[in-house]
């Protein structure tokens, strides 16, 4: 590892990065970062000098010895890096927008992170993340992969099955519970302790105390809950939370409450207001704040992009690698028996201690019995969509379909699988290979 803490961030020209720049000023003491290399592909060139500028501004403002960089080469970025972290879009926008809408057409969700738009992505993403960690093994094969590129858990497996690379999932969800209960009971989140028990954007949390005392009964009564402006606010059925003993992960509305979910997915659409298209326009408006020369601090206006408090998720767990802190956080890693229904292999998010050897998973204590089942599908799901990104068959596309919960006809999503495919054929070249 490099003498400098040098930090690689692909993806650099994402609206995010502001909240990470902002994340490493703030953490400058515990975390001496010297050096941030932020890249991107041709294609976000522009992005990129435009959160690239407003990240030096921000540095330089606050009078910290940190060297912003910006590069289109991403080899240079990564040769001695100490983390690396990932927060691409691979198909940009676009692509997500048939992710969202390609679905509903053949009735089912249309998600960018579950189900089968869900998959879609992940056949985009693996080889790309997968490539990128080949030249990390050969240019920083000692450094940290923070993932935060959605589907974020079937991404580090995938990482974890098929490189050498030291891999760790985040996503923003579980800062976002601790910092609902924060507000909901005017305490720090240093003393709330919440259980998390599933899968990435499928978790449900078991158990939640503020200071020693036990708050889940009362907050299953009020059918309420965390939610985020990537999902619907619908509220929670209260009946179905007092019998699942557990606050469910607001993902998993999309199979508790499918149909309503649908219907509202649906009205998005033919409004013209799917998600991918509200995430453009608060895009752009960024961009166009971020352009301002005197812009030298992260604009409130990100808070409504609907990844707050993804900077102290990942400042958070590279302080706590690089200090051997041996804090709690909950992170997606390998199994290692924690739930003994799935394999050591799988990737699960749980608590984990975080050391600076790596995170360790903790027991978990109660997983809903209801809720066995559907982790069990969903992984069966997960390790099949993995197989077919490697691989590139589209036989094992379709039994990952045919496999998950949110796909209820295996005739339609073949159907389906034929049309994603084709929308997606420059990102998926393993799908198009001419046989012998």
């Amino acid at each position: 590892m490099d003498a400098r803490l040098k930090i690689a961030v692909i993806g650099g020209g994402s609206s995010y990065t502001p909240e990470l720049i902002e994340g490493f000023i703030l953490n400058h003491n515990a975390l001496p970062v010297d050096e941030i290399v932020l890249v991107d592909v041709p294609e976000g060139r522009h992005k990129l000098e435009v959160v690239g500028r407003l990240a030096q501004r921000m540095v330089e403002k606050s009078g910290l010895p940190i060297d912003v960089t910006m590069t289109l080469d991403r080899r240079s970025a990564l040769k001695g890096a100490a983390f690396v972290s990932t927060q691409l879009r691979v198909g940009l926008l676009e692509a997500r927008g048939w992710d969202e809408t390609i679905p509903l057409k053949h009735g089912m969700i249309g998600q960018e992170t579950t189900g089968p738009g869900g998959m879609m992505k992940a056949l985009r993403t693996i080889p790309v993340l997968l490539d990128i960690c080949k030249d990390m093994e050969e240019l920083c094969p000692d450094a940290w992969l923070l993932n935060f590129t959605n589907p974020a858990g079937m991404v580090t497996e995938a990482i974890h099955k098929h490189s050498r690379i030291k891999s760790i999932g985040l996503c923003n969800s579980p800062i976002a519970a601790y910092k609902w209960l924060s507000s909901l009971y005017g305490v720090p989140t240093g003393r709330i302790r919440c259980e998390f028990a599933g899968l990435n954007h499928l978790h449900w949390i078991s158990a939640i105390t503020v200071d020693g005392e036990s708050k889940l009964e009362e907050l299953l009564g009020d059918g309420g809950g965390y939610s985020a402006g990537n999902v619907p606010q619908r509220a929670w059925n209260p009946s179905l939370l007092r019998s699942l003993g557990a606050i469910p992960s607001y993902y998993l509305k999309y199979f508790y409450l499918r149909r309503e979910m649908l219907a509202e997915q649906r009205a998005a659409a033919a409004s013209g207001e799917t998600r991918a298209e509200t995430v453009k326009r608060l895009e752009d408006e960024l961009l166009a704040i971020y352009e301002d020369p005197n812009l030298s601090e992260k604009p409130k206006q990100l808070e409504q992009r609907g990844g707050a408090y993804y900077s102290e998720a990942a400042v958070r767990l590279m302080n706590s690698l690089y200090n051997d802190a041996r804090d709690v956080q909950t992170l997606n890693v390998r199994n290692q028996g924690v739930l003994g229904f799935l394999p050591d292999d799988a990737c699960i998010e749980v608590n984990c201690v975080v050391t600076k050897d790596g995170p360790i998973p903790q027991p978990v204590h109660l997983v809903p019995a209801s809720a066995i089942g559907l982790i069990h599908a969903v992984k069966a799901y997960e390790q099949l969509a993995i197989e077919a990104a490697v691989t590139g068959s589209r036989d094992t596309a379709l039994l990952a379909l045919a496999a998950h919960p949110l796909v209820d006809s295996a005739n339609a999503a073949e159907r389906m699988l034929d049309e994603m495919l084709e929308r997606n054929r420059a990102y998926l070249p393993r799908f198009f290979r001419a046989t012998p």
